[in-house]
């Protein structure tokens, strides 16, 4: 093993396993608010995961990534710590990639597929929340155990995508409206949950938050609370600066939507942000009707590491 570099004040390791063709990394860089930029070479094609640590022990999965060759990925966890060993790890080629996010049973892995929709694979289930779009978005991925849905606009659900996706004890998590427009296929593999209600299974428990602003009446949608391995995950939907938001207490992640006009501008968030602090937040849903998609960057600008909340920014478009 080897370090790669050390920055003053503050240390930054980069240590390579020693195995045949190992994977290189490049020196790390340190940016001027904390976060480490990570280069790494491998070969293109290959799935790695890269570790960290905050002694010479305890490494914790951060990311898993498909080589595309020369990877570049910004930990943006690295200001919260006062020192970081980094090494990396070839996982087997079915393997999910995305960040990973720990819980007291296993890893959360999350990987954005575009907007509002994402999927997370946690203790060998899949959860899939409101996807939407071509079959091949999901090529690779493994079949939902289960689907939340937020509401019915079509940039959060379809039928098609859901028979596309499901496994074969699927089960489906949405409002009533959404219920009631789903295909006599979906409709025996799904359950309402109305605002403020819950429910356990497959070894989690999910709570319905009311999601609601001019575009979207109270009551036809839900935002997500998913508590998994003691981790407290918050998925909007559609929802403007509202009070029940603003409440949540103990979230680990928040996924949250910023743009207008159909869900809240991104200074509300930012608001919204500091009011319920989460660990970690993804802003999403932030494409505008223009098309321009500068909505999560000014969320991240606007907070810092000075705020105590990880802000990243991932590839939804």
């Amino acid at each position: 093993m080897g370090c790669r570099a050390i920055l003053l004040g503050w240390t930054v390791c980069a240590v390579t396993l020693v195995q045949a063709q190992s994977p290189l990394f490049s020196p790390l860089q340190r940016q001027t608010n904390g976060e480490v930029q990570v280069r790494l070479s491998t070969a293109a094609g290959e799935k790695h995961r890269i570790e960290v640590a905050d002694e010479d022990y305890g490494w914790q999965p951060l990311v898993t990534l498909q080589s595309a060759g020369n990877n570049n990925f910004l930990d943006t966890s690295a200001p919260f710590v006062p020192f970081r060993l980094y090494r990396s790890v070839r996982v087997p080629a079915d393997t999910v990639t995305g960040d990973h996010i720990p819980t007291t049973n296993g890893d959360v892995v999350i990987h954005p597929i575009n907007h509002a929709s994402l999927v997370l694979t946690w203790n060998g289930k899949t959860i899939y929340n409101d996807p939407v779009g071509a079959s091949t978005l999901y090529t690779g991925l493994p079949r939902a155990d289960l689907i939340l849905v937020s509401h019915g606009h079509s940039d959060h659900f379809s039928s098609t995508t859901m028979e596309a996706v499901r496994g074969t004890n699927c089960v489906i998590l949405a409002p009533s409206a959404v219920y009631n427009s789903l295909t006599p296929v979906l409709r025996p593999l799904a359950a309402i949950l109305t605002n403020n209600t819950s429910t356990n299974l497959l070894g989690l428990s999910v709570d319905a938050i009311p999601a609601y602003n001019s575009n979207h009446p109270l009551g036809t949608g839900n935002g997500y609370v998913v508590n998994m391995g003691g981790k407290r995950f918050y998925f909007s939907g559609d929802t403007g600066d509202i009070p029940e938001t603003r409440a949540l207490q103990n979230i680990e992640v928040a996924f949250l939507c910023v743009n207008l006009p159909f869900t809240m501008s991104p200074t509300n968030a930012v608001s919204v942000l500091r009011a319920f602090r989460p660990k970690v937040a993804y802003p999403y849903h932030y494409r505008d009707q223009s098309g321009a998609t500068t909505n999560a960057a000014f969320v991240k600008q606007q907070l810092g590491p000075a705020s105590g909340i990880d802000v990243r920014l991932r590839g939804w478009y």
